[in-house]
């Protein structure tokens, strides 16, 4: 008699936990859905960002590559041709809402390597699908740090400033302001 109750209670308890597991069949479906599309939009989302960043790279290190090439101070100290170092070994910050960028990546010559450091902006607006679009970039500042070996001794560091304008020396300063107008 003990058996006949025990194997009933079992029988009850079983039947109750098969009908929670169809009511919450529709729920657990619902919720994986909902997580597929979570990872699904998130992921998107990533690849997009990834996108749009390699194409800042290629703008920025495409529009420098140009501006090394016809550098002499380069080209006399790690020869010709430079070629741009793998996109592995380049680093890439945005801000500005992606407007502004500090890029740096390896350069290759025959006589020596280096890393050029460059900081550009870009004025224009944002669309929908701006990484599939090539961005205008002004380089702002561009130098390289340029690693020669010698057959002398130790390898020879260089900071060459690549950028299209120099600095003005002191001294060479003709600018006076003018004094305000007494009435």
């Amino acid at each position: 008699m003990f058996a006949r109750r025990l194997t009933s209670f079992f029988k009850k308890s079983s039947t109750s936990s098969s009908d929670k597991a169809v009511k919450d069949g529709t729920l657990g479906s619902f919720g994986r859905k909902a997580v597929s599309f979570v990872l699904i939009t998130v992921t998107g989302g990533v690849a997009l960002s990834a996108l749009d960043d390699l194409s800042i790279y290629r703008g920025c290190s495409s529009k420098a590559m140009e501006k090394v090439m016809n550098s002499k101070a380069m080209i006399e100290a790690i020869g010709e041709p430079i070629e741009k170092g793998p996109w592995y070994n380049a680093s890439l910050a945005v801000s500005q809402q992606r407007h502004s960028v500090s890029c740096s990546f390896p350069v290759i010559g025959p006589q020596g390597s280096g890393i050029l450091h460059l900081k550009a902006v870009r004025n224009g607006e944002d669309s929908l699908f701006g990484f599939l679009q090539q961005r205008e970039w002004d380089i702002l500042i561009m130098d390289a740090l340029v690693h020669v070996p010698s057959n002398d001794g130790p390898q020879q560091t260089l900071r060459i400033n690549v950028s299209d304008f120099a600095a003005p020396s002191a001294g060479t300063d003709d600018y006076k302001p003018e004094e305000p107008e007494k009435s």
